[in-house]
Protein backbone atom coordinates (compact mmCIF):
# COMPACT_ATOMS: atom_id res chain seq x y z
CA UNK A 1 0.00 0.00 0.00
CA UNK A 2 1.40 3.58 -1.08
CA UNK A 3 2.54 5.79 1.67
CA UNK A 4 1.01 9.01 1.46
CA UNK A 5 3.71 11.82 1.23
CA UNK A 6 3.08 14.24 3.80
CA UNK A 7 2.05 18.22 2.96
CA UNK A 8 5.15 21.04 3.00
CA UNK A 9 3.59 24.39 4.14
CA UNK A 10 5.33 27.41 3.30
CA UNK A 11 4.38 30.37 5.55
CA UNK A 12 5.65 33.75 4.46
CA UNK A 13 6.14 36.09 6.89
CA UNK A 14 6.35 33.41 9.61
CA UNK A 15 8.20 34.82 12.09
CA UNK A 16 5.94 37.67 12.68
CA UNK A 17 2.70 38.09 14.64
CA UNK A 18 0.70 36.08 13.21
CA UNK A 19 3.07 34.35 10.92
CA UNK A 20 4.36 32.92 14.53
CA UNK A 21 0.70 32.01 15.15
CA UNK A 22 0.20 30.28 12.11
CA UNK A 23 3.35 27.91 12.20
CA UNK A 24 2.46 27.07 15.57
CA UNK A 25 -1.31 26.41 14.24
CA UNK A 26 -0.09 23.91 11.23
CA UNK A 27 1.95 22.14 13.92
CA UNK A 28 -0.32 21.67 16.60
CA UNK A 29 -3.50 20.98 14.78
CA UNK A 30 -1.81 19.03 11.89
CA UNK A 31 -4.61 15.96 10.74
CA UNK A 32 -1.42 14.28 10.18
CA UNK A 33 -1.51 15.16 6.98
CA UNK A 34 1.96 17.53 7.46
CA UNK A 35 5.55 16.88 6.56
CA UNK A 36 6.93 20.30 7.18
CA UNK A 37 6.62 24.22 7.76
CA UNK A 38 8.73 26.36 6.25
CA UNK A 39 9.27 29.47 7.26
CA UNK A 40 10.28 32.10 5.12
CA UNK A 41 11.02 35.78 6.53
CA UNK A 42 13.55 38.44 6.03
CA UNK A 43 14.62 38.17 9.84
CA UNK A 44 14.42 34.37 11.29
CA UNK A 45 13.50 33.93 14.58
CA UNK A 46 15.50 30.69 15.55
CA UNK A 47 13.58 29.81 18.66
CA UNK A 48 10.97 28.61 16.02
CA UNK A 49 12.32 25.73 15.04
CA UNK A 50 11.14 24.26 18.62
CA UNK A 51 8.04 24.99 17.45
CA UNK A 52 8.66 21.70 15.58
CA UNK A 53 7.77 17.76 16.49
CA UNK A 54 9.11 14.58 15.66
CA UNK A 55 6.31 13.92 13.21
CA UNK A 56 6.46 17.82 11.30
CA UNK A 57 9.59 19.44 10.89
CA UNK A 58 9.62 23.21 11.24
CA UNK A 59 12.46 24.98 9.08
CA UNK A 60 13.99 28.38 8.69
CA UNK A 61 14.55 29.44 5.76
CA UNK A 62 15.96 33.55 5.07
CA UNK A 63 15.09 35.38 2.51
CA UNK A 64 13.71 38.83 0.76
CA UNK A 65 10.35 38.78 -0.15
CA UNK A 66 11.14 41.58 -2.69
CA UNK A 67 13.36 38.91 -4.47
CA UNK A 68 12.33 36.53 -6.94
CA UNK A 69 15.08 34.74 -7.01
CA UNK A 70 15.55 34.17 -2.93
CA UNK A 71 10.96 33.81 -3.18
CA UNK A 72 11.88 30.91 -5.80
CA UNK A 73 14.21 29.29 -4.05
CA UNK A 74 11.79 28.95 -0.81
CA UNK A 75 8.73 27.83 -2.65
CA UNK A 76 10.15 24.87 -4.84
CA UNK A 77 8.86 22.04 -3.31
CA UNK A 78 6.39 23.38 -1.18
CA UNK A 79 2.83 22.00 -1.59
CA UNK A 80 0.91 24.85 0.20
CA UNK A 81 1.80 28.31 0.52
CA UNK A 82 0.13 30.96 3.16
CA UNK A 83 1.44 34.49 2.38
CA UNK A 84 1.37 36.59 5.10
CA UNK A 85 4.46 38.53 4.73
CA UNK A 86 3.71 42.73 4.77
CA UNK A 87 4.59 45.86 5.63
CA UNK A 88 1.79 46.94 8.26
CA UNK A 89 2.62 50.80 8.82
CA UNK A 90 -0.01 53.53 8.98
CA UNK A 91 2.12 56.65 10.81
CA UNK A 92 4.66 57.10 7.98
CA UNK A 93 7.53 55.15 9.57
CA UNK A 94 8.48 53.36 6.36
CA UNK A 95 9.04 55.11 2.60
CA UNK A 96 5.61 54.92 0.80
CA UNK A 97 7.76 53.14 -2.06
CA UNK A 98 9.07 50.31 0.43
CA UNK A 99 5.50 49.20 1.67
CA UNK A 100 4.58 48.57 -2.58
CA UNK A 101 7.68 46.88 -3.18
CA UNK A 102 7.13 44.60 -0.16
CA UNK A 103 3.30 44.10 -0.12
CA UNK A 104 2.82 44.32 -3.69
CA UNK A 105 5.96 43.20 -5.48
CA UNK A 106 6.49 41.06 -2.70
CA UNK A 107 2.91 39.25 -3.60
CA UNK A 108 3.53 39.30 -7.60
CA UNK A 109 6.92 37.17 -7.03
CA UNK A 110 5.00 34.81 -4.49
CA UNK A 111 2.25 34.03 -7.30
CA UNK A 112 5.37 33.78 -9.93
CA UNK A 113 7.00 31.25 -7.82
CA UNK A 114 3.41 28.91 -7.40
CA UNK A 115 2.95 29.58 -11.23
CA UNK A 116 6.55 28.40 -12.00
CA UNK A 117 6.76 25.26 -9.81
CA UNK A 118 3.46 24.72 -9.69
CA UNK A 119 2.05 25.04 -6.69
CA UNK A 120 -1.33 24.65 -6.81
CA UNK A 121 -2.96 26.34 -3.32
CA UNK A 122 -2.28 29.85 -2.25
CA UNK A 123 -3.35 31.42 0.56
CA UNK A 124 -2.99 35.44 0.87
CA UNK A 125 -2.95 37.26 4.64
CA UNK A 126 -5.31 40.69 3.33
CA UNK A 127 -7.08 43.06 6.10
CA UNK A 128 -10.16 44.60 6.62
CA UNK A 129 -8.22 48.22 5.32
CA UNK A 130 -8.93 46.60 2.05
CA UNK A 131 -12.44 48.20 2.42
CA UNK A 132 -11.88 50.80 4.70
CA UNK A 133 -12.44 52.82 7.28
CA UNK A 134 -12.56 55.18 4.18
CA UNK A 135 -10.77 58.54 4.81
CA UNK A 136 -14.75 59.94 4.98
CA UNK A 137 -15.40 58.32 7.49
CA UNK A 138 -18.37 56.30 6.26
CA UNK A 139 -19.59 53.91 9.39
CA UNK A 140 -19.58 49.99 8.48
CA UNK A 141 -21.81 48.60 10.31
CA UNK A 142 -22.03 44.66 11.05
CA UNK A 143 -20.93 44.33 7.31
CA UNK A 144 -20.42 41.60 5.15
CA UNK A 145 -18.33 40.16 1.88
CA UNK A 146 -21.48 41.83 -0.27
CA UNK A 147 -21.85 45.20 1.78
CA UNK A 148 -21.45 48.00 -0.70
CA UNK A 149 -19.28 50.68 0.89
CA UNK A 150 -17.25 53.86 -0.52
CA UNK A 151 -14.30 52.60 -0.69
CA UNK A 152 -11.64 55.36 -0.21
CA UNK A 153 -8.08 54.97 0.19
CA UNK A 154 -5.51 57.39 -0.16
CA UNK A 155 -2.79 55.80 2.23
CA UNK A 156 0.29 53.42 1.07
CA UNK A 157 -0.70 50.40 3.67
CA UNK A 158 -4.41 50.28 2.60
CA UNK A 159 -3.81 50.83 -1.54
CA UNK A 160 -1.34 48.33 -1.57
CA UNK A 161 -2.72 45.80 0.57
CA UNK A 162 -6.06 46.41 -1.86
CA UNK A 163 -3.55 45.97 -5.51
CA UNK A 164 -2.00 42.85 -3.48
CA UNK A 165 -5.59 41.19 -3.01
CA UNK A 166 -6.63 42.07 -6.18
CA UNK A 167 -3.49 40.59 -7.83
CA UNK A 168 -3.96 37.12 -5.56
CA UNK A 169 -7.85 36.79 -6.77
CA UNK A 170 -6.99 37.20 -10.27
CA UNK A 171 -4.61 34.82 -10.38
CA UNK A 172 -6.87 31.93 -8.87
CA UNK A 173 -7.51 29.73 -12.12
CA UNK A 174 -4.08 30.53 -13.50
CA UNK A 175 -1.98 27.31 -15.26
CA UNK A 176 0.94 26.33 -13.40
CA UNK A 177 4.05 24.19 -14.30
CA UNK A 178 2.81 20.64 -15.04
CA UNK A 179 -0.81 21.84 -16.34
CA UNK A 180 -2.29 22.23 -13.66
CA UNK A 181 -3.94 25.30 -11.88
CA UNK A 182 -3.57 27.89 -9.26
CA UNK A 183 -6.26 28.11 -6.35
CA UNK A 184 -6.41 30.95 -4.50
CA UNK A 185 -8.33 33.04 -1.98
CA UNK A 186 -8.00 36.28 0.60
CA UNK A 187 -8.55 36.40 4.30
CA UNK A 188 -9.40 39.62 5.99
CA UNK A 189 -8.97 40.15 9.33
CA UNK A 190 -10.43 42.86 11.29
CA UNK A 191 -7.98 44.16 14.04
CA UNK A 192 -5.73 41.45 15.14
CA UNK A 193 -4.77 41.09 19.01
CA UNK A 194 -3.47 38.64 21.10
CA UNK A 195 0.27 37.57 22.40
CA UNK A 196 2.68 39.12 20.96
CA UNK A 197 1.24 41.83 19.79
CA UNK A 198 3.59 44.74 19.65
CA UNK A 199 1.08 47.25 19.54
CA UNK A 200 -0.37 46.14 22.56
CA UNK A 201 2.99 46.00 24.30
CA UNK A 202 3.63 49.47 22.80
CA UNK A 203 0.16 51.24 24.18
CA UNK A 204 0.67 49.38 27.78
CA UNK A 205 4.56 50.99 28.08
CA UNK A 206 2.42 54.12 27.15
CA UNK A 207 0.48 54.02 29.48
CA UNK A 208 2.48 53.22 32.13
CA UNK A 209 4.11 56.67 31.98
CA UNK A 210 0.70 58.42 32.41
CA UNK A 211 0.08 56.03 35.75
CA UNK A 212 -2.24 53.73 34.47
CA UNK A 213 -4.88 56.46 33.11
CA UNK A 214 -5.49 56.95 29.47
CA UNK A 215 -7.67 59.72 28.16
CA UNK A 216 -10.68 58.96 26.92
CA UNK A 217 -10.71 60.87 23.28
CA UNK A 218 -12.94 58.60 20.75
CA UNK A 219 -16.56 57.86 21.98
CA UNK A 220 -16.87 54.48 23.10
CA UNK A 221 -20.34 54.39 21.03
CA UNK A 222 -17.43 54.23 18.39
CA UNK A 223 -17.36 49.89 17.63
CA UNK A 224 -14.44 48.21 15.72
CA UNK A 225 -14.62 44.32 15.09
CA UNK A 226 -11.41 42.93 16.47
CA UNK A 227 -10.23 39.07 16.05
CA UNK A 228 -7.82 36.74 18.17
CA UNK A 229 -4.70 35.63 16.37
CA UNK A 230 -5.33 32.39 17.38
CA UNK A 231 -8.45 32.62 15.06
CA UNK A 232 -7.25 34.45 12.41
CA UNK A 233 -4.57 31.25 12.14
CA UNK A 234 -7.22 28.43 12.86
CA UNK A 235 -9.12 30.27 9.66
CA UNK A 236 -6.22 29.94 7.37
CA UNK A 237 -5.00 26.33 8.28
CA UNK A 238 -9.47 25.30 7.26
CA UNK A 239 -9.72 27.41 4.33
CA UNK A 240 -6.42 25.72 3.49
CA UNK A 241 -7.85 22.39 3.93
CA UNK A 242 -11.27 22.89 2.10
CA UNK A 243 -9.13 24.38 -0.87
CA UNK A 244 -7.39 21.10 -1.59
CA UNK A 245 -10.17 18.95 -0.30
CA UNK A 246 -12.60 20.94 -3.19
CA UNK A 247 -10.84 23.55 -5.01
CA UNK A 248 -14.39 25.27 -6.23
CA UNK A 249 -15.65 26.03 -2.51
CA UNK A 250 -13.30 28.56 -1.51
CA UNK A 251 -11.07 29.53 -4.62
CA UNK A 252 -11.19 33.12 -5.83
CA UNK A 253 -12.95 34.24 -2.41
CA UNK A 254 -12.35 36.70 0.19
CA UNK A 255 -13.34 36.27 3.76
CA UNK A 256 -13.87 38.47 6.66
CA UNK A 257 -11.65 36.95 9.84
CA UNK A 258 -14.22 37.17 12.94
CA UNK A 259 -14.61 35.56 15.76
CA UNK A 260 -17.06 36.04 19.41
CA UNK A 261 -14.64 38.93 20.70
CA UNK A 262 -17.16 42.00 21.56
CA UNK A 263 -18.11 45.09 19.39
CA UNK A 264 -16.06 47.30 21.66
CA UNK A 265 -13.85 51.51 20.75
CA UNK A 266 -10.57 50.73 20.61
CA UNK A 267 -9.72 51.98 23.92
CA UNK A 268 -12.47 50.00 25.35
CA UNK A 269 -11.38 47.15 24.03
CA UNK A 270 -7.61 47.16 25.59
CA UNK A 271 -9.07 48.19 28.86
CA UNK A 272 -10.60 44.49 28.58
CA UNK A 273 -6.79 43.38 28.97
CA UNK A 274 -5.48 46.17 30.51
CA UNK A 275 -7.47 47.00 33.53
CA UNK A 276 -5.86 43.52 34.88
CA UNK A 277 -2.52 46.27 35.71
CA UNK A 278 -4.68 48.76 36.92
CA UNK A 279 -5.12 50.48 33.96
CA UNK A 280 -8.38 52.82 33.57
CA UNK A 281 -9.98 54.95 31.18
CA UNK A 282 -10.54 58.80 32.44
CA UNK A 283 -13.66 59.81 31.47
CA UNK A 284 -17.06 58.54 30.27
CA UNK A 285 -17.08 61.65 27.06
CA UNK A 286 -14.14 62.27 24.90
CA UNK A 287 -11.99 65.03 26.59
CA UNK A 288 -10.72 66.29 23.78
CA UNK A 289 -13.46 67.92 20.94
CA UNK A 290 -13.16 66.05 17.37
CA UNK A 291 -12.66 69.33 15.51
CA UNK A 292 -9.80 69.41 18.15
CA UNK A 293 -7.91 66.16 17.35
CA UNK A 294 -8.44 66.87 13.33
CA UNK A 295 -5.85 69.93 13.67
CA UNK A 296 -3.79 68.09 15.44
CA UNK A 297 -3.83 65.23 13.02
CA UNK A 298 -3.57 67.43 10.13
CA UNK A 299 -1.12 69.49 11.86
CA UNK A 300 1.21 66.10 12.70
CA UNK A 301 0.82 65.07 9.03
CA UNK A 302 2.15 68.61 7.23
CA UNK A 303 4.73 68.32 10.29
CA UNK A 304 5.88 64.98 9.27
CA UNK A 305 6.00 66.28 5.71
CA UNK A 306 8.62 69.36 6.47
CA UNK A 307 10.51 67.33 8.80
CA UNK A 308 10.94 64.64 6.35
CA UNK A 309 14.58 65.40 4.61
CA UNK A 310 16.05 65.57 8.01
CA UNK A 311 14.34 62.87 10.06
CA UNK A 312 11.50 60.39 10.61
CA UNK A 313 8.87 61.80 12.45
CA UNK A 314 5.97 59.15 12.42
CA UNK A 315 3.46 60.58 15.54
CA UNK A 316 0.62 57.38 16.28
CA UNK A 317 -1.91 60.53 15.56
CA UNK A 318 -2.23 61.44 11.98
CA UNK A 319 -5.48 61.95 9.48
CA UNK A 320 -5.70 58.30 8.69
CA UNK A 321 -5.23 56.91 12.17
CA UNK A 322 -7.91 59.58 13.53
CA UNK A 323 -10.22 58.20 10.77
CA UNK A 324 -9.53 54.26 11.56
CA UNK A 325 -10.40 55.25 15.22
CA UNK A 326 -13.48 57.24 14.96
CA UNK A 327 -14.99 55.12 12.45
CA UNK A 328 -17.24 52.09 13.24
CA UNK A 329 -16.12 49.11 11.35
CA UNK A 330 -17.75 45.78 12.62
CA UNK A 331 -18.16 42.70 10.67
CA UNK A 332 -20.96 40.49 10.64
CA UNK A 333 -20.50 37.24 8.22
CA UNK A 334 -21.05 33.36 8.41
CA UNK A 335 -19.35 33.05 5.42
CA UNK A 336 -16.17 31.22 6.47
CA UNK A 337 -18.54 29.19 8.20
CA UNK A 338 -20.84 28.42 5.29
CA UNK A 339 -17.95 28.00 2.72
CA UNK A 340 -15.15 25.53 5.16
CA UNK A 341 -16.79 24.89 8.42
CA UNK A 342 -14.94 27.56 10.40
CA UNK A 343 -16.05 28.11 13.65
CA UNK A 344 -13.58 30.38 16.48
CA UNK A 345 -11.42 27.65 17.87
CA UNK A 346 -10.89 30.01 20.74
CA UNK A 347 -13.87 31.44 23.03
CA UNK A 348 -13.71 35.17 24.04
CA UNK A 349 -13.06 34.49 27.67
CA UNK A 350 -10.04 31.99 26.34
CA UNK A 351 -9.20 34.89 23.87
CA UNK A 352 -9.04 37.42 26.78
CA UNK A 353 -7.40 34.86 29.19
CA UNK A 354 -4.11 34.38 26.72
CA UNK A 355 -3.92 37.90 26.57
CA UNK A 356 -3.87 39.19 29.29
CA UNK A 357 -1.19 35.89 30.66
CA UNK A 358 0.62 37.09 27.79
CA UNK A 359 0.87 40.93 28.94
CA UNK A 360 1.89 39.66 32.28
CA UNK A 361 4.82 37.99 30.76
CA UNK A 362 6.41 41.51 31.14
CA UNK A 363 4.45 43.65 33.62
CA UNK A 364 4.59 41.21 36.32
CA UNK A 365 5.29 44.00 38.87
CA UNK A 366 2.08 45.86 37.70
CA UNK A 367 -0.59 43.09 37.28
CA UNK A 368 -2.64 42.22 39.69
CA UNK A 369 -3.45 38.43 39.80
CA UNK A 370 -7.24 37.43 38.64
Amino acid sequence: MATVRGKVYLVTGGCGFLGWHLVKMLVERSDGDVAEVRVFDLYLDDSMRQLGTDKIKVTLSQGNITSLTEVMEAIKGADVVIHSASIVDVWGKVAPSKITEVNVQGTENVIQACVEHGIEYLIYTSSMEVVGPNVKGDPFYRGNEDTEYNIIHDKPYPKSKAAAEALVIAANGKQVQGGKRLHTCALRPTGIYGEKHELMRSYYQQGLKTGGRILRIIPASTEHGRVYVGNVAWMHLLAARKMQESPSSVSGQVYFCYDNSPYLSYYDFNMEFLASCGFRIIGSRPLIPYWLLFILAFLNELLQWLLRPLCCYAPILNMYTLAVASTTFTVQTDKAERHFGYQPLYSWEECKAHTIDWIKTFSKEHCKEQ
